[in-house]
């Protein structure tokens, strides 16, 4: 291996080992507190434009395998690591790090990840970039040249050109005879095969595709990105709220928030990990959930915190917004519920993929309330 390091926009340096792919990239430097899932997470479309730090120590040691895929690729940009390996100890499985280089991915080990990440939670996420064999300097100017993730409209980039259909993995399962429109902004394969698996049929749309009238339910998905950048998708949105059944996840929790008039905002660090507890208001419950998220959704008065317990509503133009759900590590918004149309929304992913299933009997819930 040879010398790297990574550097940040504010001047900080981090020293490490080259591992991956040759040769240098630049993005947004973010962290996640995923203990295991390395694949899932660098094959999430919502880690487009991005250099993804993983808090774990070792990284690697059971390679990778086609089953656990998100997507058909690679989408963060890079890798920073502390212990970098290329372990193939699952059944079927090949070298993590072979796998980044086969791809064209640079990633970068030994790096003291701990001091990055108490950086990055002190400072905020910020530009960054990985480098081999070049100056400081020149590294500076690169990292200088990488635009930031706000006002960033990465969805486009990452969603299909044309429809595509699929069918139900299941003849039964409370999405049986049910037709789901995904706004595909980067969706998870596990969200797809969590509907698909409980009978419904699912069609992945262009990201601004505009006509919904063939579907049940209209689906925002996840994705990368600036959600104040995709106005095309919030006005779409806007106009099949009240006309069909709509659920947001993720990104899209955020689009059908600005569709209904709220604001979104960028959080320091963001979320992203899988050991976030998140009350369920209605319930009283708290699930450990999994999230992937650099935005988030103002509360009613324009605050940052939602700081009780209790249902809190926002008046929109459909009618009453309720809080149903609340961040227990920083009271952020989670979720809500159109009271007077059938919409609704989770800012964490409740197919988890990788992480805890605390949550996985939303499906069953989405589904059956529209059977």
């Amino acid at each position: 291996m040879s010398e790297a390091f990574v550097l940040l926009e504010d001047g900080a340096r981090f020293d490490g080992e080259a591992c991956g792919a040759a040769g240098q990239v630049t993005g947004e430097v973010v962290f996640t507190t995923s203990m295991s899932g390395y694949q899932e997470a660098v094959t999430d479309p919502s880690f487009a434009g991005q250099i993804l730090t993983f808090t774990a120590p070792h990284v690697g040691n059971y390679g990778v395998s086609a089953a656990a895929m998100e997507s058909d690729r690679i989408h963060a940009r890079g890798a920073i690591m502390r212990a970098a390996m290329d372990g193939e100890d699952a059944p079927g499985a090949e070298g993590w790090l072979t796998w980044l280089a086969d791809a064209g991915v640079p990633a970068i080990g030994g790096v003291d990840t701990r001091a990055l990440v108490r950086h990055l939670r002190d400072r905020g996420a910020m530009r960054g970039g990985i480098f081999a064999g070049v100056g400081e300097e020149e590294a500076a100017r690169s990292v200088a040249a990488e635009p930031s993730m706000a006002g960033a409209d990465l969805a486009a980039t990452v969603s299909p050109p044309a429809p595509v259909e699929l069918a139900p993995l299941a003849e039964g399962g409370p999405g049986a005879g049910l037709s789901i429109g995904v706004i595909d902004t980067g969706v998870k394969t596990s969200i797809i095969r969590n509907l698909r698996e409980r009978g419904a049929r699912v069609t992945l749309l262009p990201c601004a595709h505009a006509d919904f009238a063939a579907y049940d339910l209209v689906f925002l998905a996840n994705g990368p990105g600036d959600p104040a950048a995709l106005e095309y998708i919030v006005q779409n949105v806007r106009a099949v709220v009240g006309q069909k059944p709509v659920f947001g996840i993720c990104l899209g929790h955020q689009l059908l928030c600005r569709a209904v008039g709220l604001q979104t905002y960028k959080l320091p660090f963001g979320h992203r990990g899988s050991n976030h507890p998140v009350r369920d208001l209605g319930t009283g419950h708290v699930e450990i959930t999994s999230q992937n998220h650099g935005f988030a959704v103002l509360g009613p008065g324009g605050e940052h915190r939602i700081e009780a317990d209790e249902p809190v509503r926002w008046e929109t133009g459909f009618g009453a917004a309720e809080l149903t759900h609340v961040n227990l590590y920083d009271r952020t918004v989670e979720g809500l519920v159109l009271r007077e149309a059938s919409a609704g929304t989770l800012q964490y992913h409740p197919e988890a993929g990788p992480g805890p299933h605390d949550s996985l009997h939303f499906f069953d819930d989405l589904l059956t309330g529209l059977a």
